[in-house]
């Protein structure tokens, strides 16, 4: 799983306010189009989930995973691991917050390793959709 996908927008908001929506899991379903289901399943000494069950139903992916978050004290970034799942061997994701101006840019990293064979090209088509829809989300979600 060498090759992630990454993608950069810009919000207008500071960082505080962006990572406060990313790790609000249990209202993705508001506003993620792809998450029909979330639930955190533990929360660590802060109150930020530790692991959660996410019901995806993407186009290209529909499954029930249950990923493990770290999220460092900088609230800089969160990144994300696979814990369990029916279609999913790998799972690994981050978002990435820099200040910039009055607002923030917003990197979204994936790399998905499916259980069944997949061509490298469809595989990264896949996860560029995701990470674009993801961010175009969170953009609206902040700023709306």
């Amino acid at each position: 799983m060498a090759h992630k996908t990454a993608q950069t927008i810009y919000i207008d908001a500071d960082p505080d306010t962006v990572m406060d929506v990313i790790a609000d899991i249990g209202s993705y379903p508001e506003w993620v189009k792809e998450y029909q289901e979330t639930e955190v399943l533990e929360t660590d000494g802060a109150g930020l989930p530790k692991t959660a069950r996410l019901v995806l139903d993407a186009a290209v992916l529909k499954d029930t995973m249950v990923l493990a978050y770290e999220w460092p004290a900088d609230r800089a970034s969160v990144q994300w691991s696979l814990v369990s799942s029916s279609l999913l061997k790998a799972v690994d994701g981050a978002y990435r917050l820099s200040p910039k101006g009055s607002g923030t840019d917003v990197t979204y990293e994936l790399s998905v390793d499916l259980m069944i064979p997949m061509i490298g090209l469809l595989k990264r088509k896949a996860e560029r959709r995701l990470t674009d829809s993801a961010l175009k989300d969170l953009k609206k979600r902040v700023e709306g």
